[in-house]
């Protein structure tokens, strides 16, 4: 390996990194800050510092500086976070992306870093050997903040949450100390760490992850509708999902952008999809075959039925679909209304799309069963998302507001929301259950007692876990 490939080594008073420390005014400090983010829309929030962590140790030391500075810490894994969570004024933002650990360590058994990015190498990496993580679906995703948070990936409905494939975090503590936590040791950190996303009190170094044996048949299933149909097609949904099989993943995407080759418009449609990962080809087309009741599928764009569903060909579709460095502004709703009642709170959202690029999601979850003991404890039996997308910064406002608009009006029928998709800060909610909050904040209290580790971010004077009172 040549020098120019060696990782500086930076001193800090009596503090060395293997990786890069940038103190705010630094000519690279900007680059640190932002160039990581997902979203093209930055938040002016400043860390007094910030650590690309090139090694375990780096994290260790970043952390006891930190203490010794007053202070906080914050963490980024992928950079994925479409509130860009990590940005907070006054902290050491440690930067994982340098750690790269990946080893497959005995069957049905990863180890992984955080900043490994769960499309792009975990599951390319497992499937060469015959494994597969329920990772997220845009494969830029870090496995970090994704799983902290929960975790809603491929094949979830039979596989779960992805954190609840956690068999054990190695963590760096707020005092410094590196642990290594499991049901076993330090039970209670194990715990949290399954759904306290930006609320967990420490920065995971390797998570220690359950994997699944490959199934040979992914397949998938569309049909591309005209938004017309939405009022017939939102009540057939519903009734499909309470009797379709959990391996099938049925989704209603709203979105102004057609299949390739087919001549549109540009106005919204309806895609009705599912995918799944089955044992033989017969049983994927008996599982599927409840999605070709869909109504009006005489009036299809376009139709595949049960058709092999490559990954690489859906990961670039999905890469397509989220550009990086474009503007973001994302909610999301979960709901356990009836058709008739959510129906017309949510057209105008399919309906609506304030640019071609935006999309938009029902995705039929209905749990099959009670949630382990864990900090993640809240979901029902529709998940709806918002992914408004555009370029210019003027359309800031009026992007924002329409997507805020659009799940305030959905919240009379909302359950709560999923951290993945959230920001509190714009629209405080539920995402866990009132037990679960509490305990979780009794653990921070007793291993982070100062808040080194800010976590959730809301509006000051808002209460942490529940929607926002707003005047009608």
């Amino acid at each position: 390996m040549g020098d120019d490939s060696r990782a500086t080594v930076v001193r800090m008073a009596t503090i060395e990194f293997d990786g890069r420390f940038f103190a705010r005014g630094d000519t690279e400090y900007e680059r640190a800050r932002t160039a990581a983010i997902f979203n093209g829309r930055r938040p002016d929030r400043f860390p007094s510092a910030v650590l690309e962590a090139a090694s375990e140790a780096d994290v260790v030391a970043g952390v006891r500086l930190a203490g010794e500075r007053g202070w906080g810490v914050t963490v980024r894994a992928g950079g994925h976070s479409w509130a860009a969570w990590s940005l907070h004024d006054d902290v050491l933002l440690i930067d994982l992306a340098g750690l790269q650990e990946l080893e497959l360590v005995a069957p049905g058994e990863v180890v992984v870093s955080p900043s490994i990015r769960g499309g792009e190498q975990l599951n390319p990496y497992l499937r060469e050997r015959g494994w597969m993580f329920p990772g997220g679906h845009c494969p830029s995703v870090g496995i970090g903040g994704f799983v902290l948070q929960g975790g809603q990936g491929w094949n979830g409905r039979p596989w779960g949450w992805a954190c609840e494939h956690i068999l054990a975090v190695d963590v760096v503590l707020p005092n410094g100390e590196l642990v290594h936590a499991s049901p076993d040791a330090h039970p209670d950190v194990y715990w949290a760490a399954r759904g306290a996303g930006p609320g967990f009190f420490g920065v995971v170094t390797r998570f220690h992850l359950r994997i699944h044996e490959l199934l040979p048949h992914f397949v998938e299933t569309v049909f591309a509708l005209p938004i017309d149909t939405f009022d017939d097609v939102l009540p057939w949904a519903h009734d499909m999902l309470a009797g379709v099989d959990v391996r099938v993943e049925p989704v209603i995407a709203g979105s102004r952008i057609a299949p390739p080759g087919i001549d549109h418009d540009g106005s919204p449609l309806l895609m009705m999809a599912a995918t799944g990962m089955f044992a033989t080809r017969e049983e994927a087309e008996r599982l599927m075959d409840p999605l070709t009741s869909v109504p009006h599928q005489d009036r299809a764009l376009f139709s595949a039925f049960c058709q092999p569903a490559e990954w690489d060909r859906i990961n670039q579709m999905q890469t397509d679909m989220n550009p990086t460095n474009w503007r973001y502004a994302v909610d999301c709703a979960w709901t356990d209304a009836p058709a008739a009642a959510l129906g017309p709170l949510l057209k105008p959202l399919f309906a609506g799309l304030p640019t071609r690029e935006s999309f938009c999601i029902w995705y039929g979850w209905n749990p099959q069963r009670p949630l382990p003991d864990m900090a993640f404890s809240l979901e029902a039996n529709v998940y709806t998302a918002a992914y408004t997308i555009w370029q210019d910064p003027a359309d800031d406002e009026r992007c924002q507001a329409w997507t805020t608009e659009r799940f305030r009006a959905l919240e009379p029928v909302s359950t709560g929301v999923y951290l993945g998709d959230a920001d509190l800060l714009r629209r405080p909610g539920k995402f866990m259950a009132d037990e679960n909050f509490a305990r979780l904040e009794a653990i921070r209290d007793r291993y982070d007692p100062q808040r080194t580790f800010p976590g959730f971010r809301v509006k000051p004077g808002t209460v942490v876990n529940e929607f926002e009172a707003v005047e009608s």
